[in-house]
């Protein structure tokens, strides 16, 4: 008779005592999630989205785009967007445990990360609350949007316009923009 394998659970403390080595160590409902450090295309696209988003964010006071927030949720999940559209704090909490409103979660998602980001970040970020999912697809050059209502992915090719929860101008991003002079060889996560 097989045996179910026992997977350990993790908390946020746990984490913390995690090494810094350049892997990206994330939970979800305590399970571990580990990719590796992103390569050079895979910065190229979180840079072009956070370009596009920041420019935006001037026009905007009172929301902002960040590369380095997380998403915690005590005591097991803990995600680390590529980017994080959220309101702007009106005082800065000392860590990331207890920050919500958060409107915009983006993956950049390679070969690394394609099926965590997919399957067990997206529902995750739905579940504690963001409001929208991006996953941009490396390898299929196109972006994916999520949403509380209709959880599944829908692919977009062409462009993509995201509206804050205050009905103000959107942001537009064209997708090719984003992958404009990443080769396919280059890709190779």
């Amino acid at each position: 008779m097989a045996m179910p394998a026992l997977l350990p659970r993790y908390t946020l403390d746990d984490l913390a005592n995690f090494p810094d080595d350049g892997y990206r160590y994330e939970l979800v409902e305590g399970h571990l999630l580990v990719t590796p450090k992103p390569l050079p295309p895979h910065e190229m696209v979180t840079w072009r989205l956070l370009r596009v988003f920041a420019a935006w964010t001037v026009e905007h006071p009172g929301l902002m785009a960040l590369t380095g927030g997380t998403v915690d949720i005590a005591p097991g999940t803990h995600l680390e967007p590529d980017l994080l559209v959220m309101p702007e704090f009106t005082q800065v909490p000392a860590k990331w445990l207890g920050v919500s409103g958060h409107l915009l979660a983006v993956e950049v998602s390679g070969g690394g990360s394609r099926i965590y980001d997919r399957d067990y970040k997206r529902p995750a970020y739905l579940a504690a609350g963001v409001r929208e999912f991006w996953r941009v697809d490396l390898r299929d050059r196109c972006l994916y949007v999520a949403t509380a209502d209709a959880p599944e992915e829908r692919a977009i090719t062409d462009a993509v316009t995201w509206t804050p929860t205050d009905g103000g101008r959107g942001v537009t991003v064209h997708i090719a923009e984003l992958f404009d002079g990443i080769s396919d060889t280059a890709i190779r996560e």
